[in-house]
């Protein structure tokens, strides 16, 4: 799908550009409002914009050709800065934004969160801007906890454990905790717990650490956390949508996870618990409460591109104060600090799950998975722990086990 609109004058702005911009864009309610206000930024700049709009699997499957190709055919584009930005990085798809982020004061770099701004750095260098951010945040059922006599929602891991524990002793009918259990979809929302107890994926040195004391605590914790409060009968398998149904049908008091799918929970057309849904920050582990706080989308300018000048006039407006406002309302959670400040920003949000992300980014870590080329392949080593420990397997075995084979991983990849 292309869209294009009249522009007026212009010389191109540099670097042989011309006053055409071609940008390529994810299907994604950012990219709607994006289109949307478009005319503004062309009747402003005097540029024209084409963009492109494809699924996240066409995506992907464009980038891998006109990039490996070196086609100079798209200006600027849309990725996932945690899936594909180190492989577009190494690749050196994503040109060096360094100067361009610090040549408009008002446009104000250091507005931008430091989680997402970690991500979408490479050797110390910006690639990318993030437009889209996520947070790991508590879920909870408040006349579960009333009933169990709890006044407020855990503050700690511990409190956590606690809580859940009592609740399914209550009503073994109804799980004190779920989250996501397949081996790959789970890491995402264990990386919070591992955070927490103090551990990371790869160490500062650059080697696996999942088999440090902080990693196997994290493993056993939240593998125990599934085993001993659970559902039922739990399943080894379950990603987001099955963890939220069993939480929406009203089978769950505690349920961790990406605060970019609340509208499930809080959708009376979609939760049968909705107007008994609160949030909380993650809860604090030995180490604080550190829950991911991640861009799951960002802009970047293609390396190869001739118009790099006009690309980045294009991110610039749609990355700034104004825009990133306007898509916030619209419940697109964006990474400027000012943004998240200002009442008008979190006003569509719940109260308490604007409070739980505005915790979540002053000490959130920017990944959610390992910072590697081959992602898919890491989660699925990374995440057998977890399966071993919702399972009753010993997890610190477990995670010996993975330390192994990741570190092979890690080897064959610097290679």
């Amino acid at each position: 799908m292309s869209l294009s609109a009249c522009g007026g004058g212009g010389d191109g702005g540099g670097e042989g550009g011309s006053t055409t911009v071609r940008v390529t864009l994810a299907n994604h309610v950012w990219t709607d409002n994006i289109k949307k206000a478009l005319p503004e930024f062309e009747k402003q700049s005097g540029l024209k914009v084409e963009v492109t709009q494809l699924g996240e699997d066409q995506l992907s499957d464009q980038y891998n050709v006109k990039l490996n190709a070196g086609s100079s055919d798209i200006d600027v584009m849309m990725y996932r800065p945690l899936q594909e930005g180190k492989l577009f990085a190494k690749n050196k798809y994503l040109a060096d934004l360094s100067d361009q982020v610090k040549a408009n004061a008002n446009w104000d770099f250091a507005d931008f969160q430091a989680g997402p701004t970690e991500a979408t750095t490479y050797e110390g260098k910006p690639v990318g801007v993030p437009i889209i951010t996520e947070q790991e945040v508590l879920y909870y059922r408040k006349d579960l906890l009333e009933k169990a006599g709890l006044d407020a929602a855990p503050k700690t891991l511990d409190e956590l454990k606690a809580a859940a524990a009592k609740i399914k002793a209550a009503d073994p009918g109804v799980a004190g905790f779920v989250a996501r259990t397949g081996k790959s979809t789970a890491v995402t929302q264990f990386s919070s717990f591992l955070y927490s107890f103090g551990g990371d994926f790869v160490d500062g040195g650059g080697k696996s650490a999942v088999a440090s004391d902080a990693a196997k605590q994290a493993y056993a914790f939240y593998g125990g956390l599934i085993k001993d409060s659970g559902p039922a009968n739990v399943s080894t398998d379950m990603g987001w949508p099955e963890a939220m149904a069993i939480f929406t049908q009203g089978k769950a008091a505690f349920y961790t996870e990406a605060n970019s799918l609340y509208k499930n929970a809080t959708d009376p057309a979609k939760s049968k618990v909705s107007d008994q849904v609160g949030f909380a920050p993650f809860p604090a582990g030995p180490a604080g409460s550190k829950p991911y706080n991640i861009p799951s989308w960002a802009l970047g300018v293609n390396a190869s591109s001739e118009n790099t000048a006009n690309a980045w006039k294009f991110i610039e407006w749609a990355t700034g104060k104004d825009q990133t406002l306007a898509q916030q309302k619209s419940g697109v959670p964006g990474a400027r600090t000012s943004v998240w400040a200002n009442p008008e920003g979190t006003s569509t949000f719940p109260k308490d799950l604007a409070d739980a992300i505005a915790a979540s980014t002053k000490t959130g870590v920017g990944h959610d998975r390992p910072l590697v080329v081959k992602v898919a392949e890491s989660r699925e080593i990374v995440g057998q722990p977890i399966v071993d420990a919702i399972t009753g397997k010993d997890a610190a075995a477990s995670a010996d086990a993975a330390n192994t084979a990741f570190q092979k991983f890690l080897d064959d990849e610097a290679r």
